[in-house]
């Protein structure tokens, strides 16, 4: 099969397709058939330098997350009736790309816990949109921000497809959404992805906002975080979800003065789905006749091209790559 195999940091002019055998089922896991896969900021941060970790397998297949259809399963795995040969599903995280091989391929070999069954009518490049952003933001806004229909939500960071996933799901919900972005260009974008207020984001946000949001959903992350508390309301939820701004630890961060009396602080991170989760996602998007915003489809042999303009962050929506 055709594979991206990667051993070291690699700029997205040298990515290319390589032959590798199939893989084949075994106890616990299953192999999909891949027929599209969303791209991610997670799986650039692997390619330019995360790769170069202990912790990162090598080498090492990318990708976080696919939809396709059950391809191999063991009888043991057949057993509990939850999944079958043949069936349409979605896989996402819990190491995929970084652990264990992930979805820059024609076939992967992933643990059936982190394999989910889907019902739906979307086409491939649109089911392939919906896995790893839409949980993000299911997380993000409920587990997290506890987010109600009354709120008032500042999402940080908004031009990117978990941001026009947050604003599409809160605004579904009934809640008052301000969406920022850094690039005045951007501004229509928000717009039209339904924002009630569209913020050009200077970086000191609170000077104008100061204490007037219920919820803020960061994903700028370490960069703004600090203003972002200095946003919400007294009894508001701030919830880092994103290192958009390129910063991945706090420096010299001061829980007691960082923190306004009363604002509380979490964040959410996408590692365990659980079929409840992804079942409620397409429960809502059904219900309400929702779609994901997809950017830009490539082909699988334009893989380079896709990572470069995943680079580039020029595409305005989620990035797909169908394999079939």
């Amino acid at each position: 099969m055709k594979a991206v195999v990667l051993t070291k940091p690699t700029p997205a002019k040298d990515i290319e397709l390589t032959e590798v055998p199939v893989p084949r089922a075994v106890q616990g896991w299953a192999v999909v058939k891949i027929h599209a896969f969303g791209m991610n900021h997670s799986e650039q941060i692997l390619r330019q330098f995360e790769i170069e970790n202990d912790y990162i397998t090598k080498p090492i297949i990318p990708g976080i997350e696919c939809a396709g259809e059950i391809f191999d399963i063991c009888a043991e795995d057949l057993a509990d009736g939850r999944l079958k040969t043949g069936q349409k599903v979605v896989a996402l995280m819990g190491g995929m790309g970084r652990s264990f091989n992930g979805s820059y391929a024609e076939y992967a070999l992933l643990p059936t816990h982190h394999i989910f069954a889907v019902q739906t009518d979307l086409a491939w490049a649109e089911l392939a949109a919906i896995p790893e952003t839409y949980f993000t933001a299911w997380g993000s806004l409920f587990d997290c921000l506890n987010l109600k229909p009354a709120d008032s939500l500042l999402i940080r960071g908004a031009t990117c497809a978990l941001g026009y996933a947050a604003i599409q799901i809160a605004r579904t919900l009934g809640c008052r959404v301000a969406a920022t972005t850094h690039r005045e260009g951007k501004i229509h974008l928000l717009k039209e992805a339904g924002a009630d207020e569209c913020i050009l984001d200077n970086g000191n946000l609170s000077e104008e906002y100061g204490g007037r949001f219920d919820k803020v959903l960061e994903l700028v992350g370490c960069k703004t975080v600090c203003d972002s508390l200095l946003c919400a309301k007294k009894g508001g939820i701030v919830c880092n979800t994103g290192v958009l701004g390129g910063v991945f630890a706090l420096d010299g961060f001061d829980p007691i003065k960082d923190i306004p009396n009363g604002v509380f602080l979490t964040g959410f991170f996408s590692n365990s789905p659980s079929q409840e989760n992804i079942d409620s996602i397409f429960a809502f998007l059904n219900e309400h006749s929702l779609k994901p915003l997809v950017g830009k489809v490539f082909p699988f042999t334009e893989i380079a091209t896709a990572c470069a303009e995943c680079d580039g962050g020029k595409v305005n929506g989620k990035i797909v790559v169908k394999v079939e």
